[in-house]
């Protein structure tokens, strides 16, 4: 296989740069890398909240450190996250070479729909299921939202490790400015995306905040010093 780890961030038609235009969001606003005290001072505080933060400085090391996480063999699931295709996740699950089981192919490949929406159910419930992430709170909150709660739906308990895949553009001061990026930020980049991909608009149906975690090493934030997502 080739070494994916090594490339730099994948740029999509998807990404935010190419929608910013049509979304009207102001990156300057919603999209800065901290500087390192604060990216510091963000780390002890997600930390303290019993969840483990890897520090990646560009979208090769997280990816490597994703793959490190999930054993051979794990059972896998990810939710749809722009994140994960810039590093190259989606490009490893196809190559798949630590033989993951891999639950989102057995979804889509789910012809019956009753018994596609009941996997989708259950694949949240995940081994190891795997996200982006729409804000971070220097505070140490983490943020996640999305329309029907498909990606969000396993952040609270369901699945048995949680890897979430942040840029450090997402970390903002305080948890009322987390939620303002989900709507002022996020969503409008989200809307363009799901109209072109989908032809339908986007919304935000489901916040999640992880304000503290009881299970010790459930959730892992893999935290990049790069621009990615929205």
């Amino acid at each position: 296989m080739a070494d994916v780890t090594q490339q730099m961030v994948h740029v999509t038609r998807h990404s935010a740069v190419n929608l910013m235009a049509d979304a009207g969001v102001d990156a300057r606003q919603w999209s800065r890398i901290p500087d390192d005290a604060t990216i510091r001072k963000t780390v002890a505080a997600i930390e303290a909240r019993n969840m483990r933060v890897i520090l990646a400085e560009t979208a090769g090391d997280a990816l490597q450190a994703v793959m490190d996480l999930i054993p051979e063999g794990a059972e896998v699931m990810n939710g749809t996250s722009t994140t994960l295709v810039e590093i190259g996740f989606d490009r490893v699950l196809e190559e798949n070479p630590k033989g993951w089981r891999d639950y989102h192919a057995i979804v889509t490949a789910e012809n019956d729909e009753k018994k596609r929406h009941a996997l989708r159910r259950k694949s949240v419930a995940a081994d190891y299921f795997l996200s982006g992430v729409q804000a971070i709170a220097e505070s140490g909150e983490v943020v996640g939202c999305d329309k029907t709660g498909s990606r969000t739906g396993a952040w609270p308990h369901a699945a048995a490790h949680l890897i979430l895949v942040s840029g450090a553009n997402k970390v903002v001061p305080t948890l009322d400015d987390a939620l303002r990026r989900c709507r002022e930020y996020a969503l409008p980049l989200e809307d363009q995306r799901a109209r072109r991909v989908y032809g339908t608009p986007s919304a935000i149906g489901k916040y999640v905040i992880l304000a503290e975690e009881v299970s010790e090493g459930r959730i892992t934030l893999v935290l990049v010093r790069e621009r990615l997502g929205y």
